[in-house]
């Protein structure tokens, strides 16, 4: 049966000479993977240029709830990506923010808001020309709440200490060598109140933003089975720095 969808690639691997299984993120079934035939030849109907990762699609494929490759009909890149192929820094970030995505999201099912906030960060990633440095650190905060691990923002801004492990800021050292603490902590719970749109003030030095980042890592690999190194955020803070 044939099905309109809006997608976003997450990883495209060769299959053949010619073709290629293309993974997406997709609004109506979650990750599925696609058989691309010809994706390779020069006059492709769909190219591999158009898989690129993180590319936004407005799909028409066949789906079979039983089949574990399916096919594609029709395919355009819709909206298609003004900036970020092209500029260092979103490229860097798209990058790192793949490598994440495809780690903490591969085990969900179907789930249309974690869709709609993943394609709106996307979009306004490519359009915005402000506040950048800070955008993989508010996208992964962000993305939590669909994830179901939210830090719990009680005695946020008051509290020396949050617990990653049970998620919650305290006034204790937690039992754990799994915390932040101050002044890491006050510049945590400043990023929590953050948006897309005020992004642009917030002011933090490289090392704080390295630092951040690396514990954002730890808490994911911590509340996601499996997720385990994240390879690329190393040359992001290189781009940034």
């Amino acid at each position: 049966m044939l099905h309109k969808t809006r997608g976003i690639v997450f990883k495209t691997t060769d299959y053949s000479e010619s073709s290629v299984i293309v993974q997406v993120f997709t609004e109506k079934f979650g990750i599925q993977s696609y058989m691309v035939s010809g994706a390779k030849k020069p006059k492709a109907k769909i190219s591999r240029n158009m898989l690129q990762p993180l590319s936004l699609l407005d799909m028409v494929v066949y789906h079979k709830s039983a089949g574990n490759v399916q096919r594609i009909k029709e395919l355009k890149n819709f909206p298609l990506l003004q900036n970020i192929p092209y500029d260092i820094i979103k490229s860097s970030i798209a990058l790192f923010l793949n490598e994440v995505l495809y780690k903490a999201v591969k085990q969900q099912g179907v789930d249309e808001n974690l869709f709609d906030f993943v394609f709106s960060a996307i979009e306004w990633l490519d359009h915005q020309t402000e506040g950048l440095a800070n955008f993989h650190l508010l996208f992964l905060v962000q993305l939590t709440r669909y994830l179901g691990f939210y830090p719990d923002r009680y005695l946020a801004g008051e509290a020396d200490y949050f617990d990653m492990k049970n998620g919650v800021f305290c006034p204790y050292k937690p039992d754990t060598t799994l915390y932040l603490s101050p002044p890491h902590t006050h510049n945590f719970a400043r990023l929590l109140q953050y948006n897309f749109e005020n992004l642009p003030q917030l002011k933090l030095i490289n090392e704080e933003r390295r630092y951040l980042i690396q514990k954002l890592l730890d808490y994911y690999a911590l509340h996601i089975e499996s997720f385990g190194n994240i390879r690329s955020h190393d040359i992001l803070e290189e781009v940034l720095s």
